[in-house]
């Protein structure tokens, strides 16, 4: 049984802190590379946390607020499943581990990063770095579009927003800042302006 309440519905189930810690540890410790690939499995496809809807609606809400995305994100599943604790729960989860392996990387780093071998792996693990990202991204407009019926200005308007923000990031090279500032006032104002005639 759940009610609706913004990006996520409200959930009467509820899962202790410590679980929630584990759980955003271990998709932050297996998170090189980048944490949002993981955490789309982790909390989508292995544990079901959310859906590929709501995992989407996450990612929308975070990117307009500050701070990291995953971060975000984690407060967000957390509250929902141990209000706050389960907050501060996923937040610690996600920062602890990777704090004490990133600085021991960063001493090895400063030791051995001119070594031809070390830098070859830097190269490689950016270019799979980039293909999680780009399967991440696949599978979120998946499930976006899913259910769509294009003869309803909503699903219109979501395929619109999504090629112009491909069209001004990854041909034109604008900044994000520039994309976000222009896409994300006019997107909301016409997503108010249709209503919920979409629901």
């Amino acid at each position: 049984m759940h009610t609706q309440a913004g990006a996520l519905t409200e959930r009467t189930d509820h899962l202790s802190p410590s679980t929630i810690f584990f759980v955003f540890s271990r998709l932050a410790l297996m998170g090189f590379g980048g944490v949002m690939p993981f955490a789309y499995r982790a909390l989508v496809e292995q544990h079901k946390w959310l859906t590929a809807e709501e995992f989407a609606k996450c990612m929308a809400l975070s990117q307009m607020l500050p701070g990291p995305t995953v971060c975000n994100v984690g407060l967000m599943v957390g509250n929902r499943y141990a209000g706050i604790a389960g907050a501060l729960a996923a937040v610690g989860g996600l920062i602890l581990g990777p704090f004490f392996i990133v600085i021991g990387l960063g001493v090895v780093y400063q030791q051995f990063g001119d070594v031809e071998i070390i830098r070859r792996a830097i190269g490689g693990m950016a270019a799979v770095a980039a293909g999680l990202i780009l399967a991440t991204a696949a599978k979120m407009a998946t499930a976006m579009f899913a259910k769509a019926h294009w003869r309803r200005k909503h699903d219109q308007l979501k395929l619109l927003m999504m090629v112009l923000a491909f069209i001004a990031l990854g041909l034109l090279k604008w900044q994000l800042a520039l994309v976000f500032c222009v896409l994300a006032p006019l997107g909301t104002a016409a997503a108010y302006l249709l209503g919920d005639k979409h629901e």
